[in-house]
């Protein structure tokens, strides 16, 4: 699982100078919340991000270098991409336990709406 971290204000987002990507993502809602899925291929876990500023979920993601590890390429045609990806929460979501899941390249976020939005059946007594 990966941690969410939640930047401060003020803080500035990461300051890597690369063309981004837009990752494309499917979002889906249930009763209990939404799942979010997002393709980063290539991106491996010790180079993905997650941020929470305010109601704003931050994703982040370099792929891995292409080439021998530990050597920095002179010259490459093929760039490396980064994803990054914003999306505006609703206070109806439980942010503290969001569940991020990376699995083959595919980047899974289960948030669950809050206890108070949640649709919940009222039992009927006969009287």
């Amino acid at each position: 699982m990966n941690e969410v971290k939640t930047a401060t204000r003020g803080e500035q987002p990461g300051t890597d100078t690369r063309r981004s990507v837009l990752p494309p993502v499917d979002v889906f809602e249930d009763a209990e919340g939404i799942t979010l899925l997002a393709d980063m291929p290539g991106v491996p876990k010790d180079k993905l991000e997650l941020r929470l500023d305010g109601d704003a979920l931050h994703i982040e993601g370099a792929m891995a270098q292409l080439g021998p590890e530990g050597l920095d390429p002179v010259y490459a045609e093929v760039s490396v991409p980064l994803f990054k990806r914003t999306f505006t929460l609703s206070r109806e979501l439980d942010v503290s336990k969001i569940d991020a899941n990376l699995k083959d390249g595919v980047l899974i976020l289960r948030i669950p709406k809050q206890a108070h939005a949640q649709p919940r059946r009222i039992e009927i007594t006969a009287g």
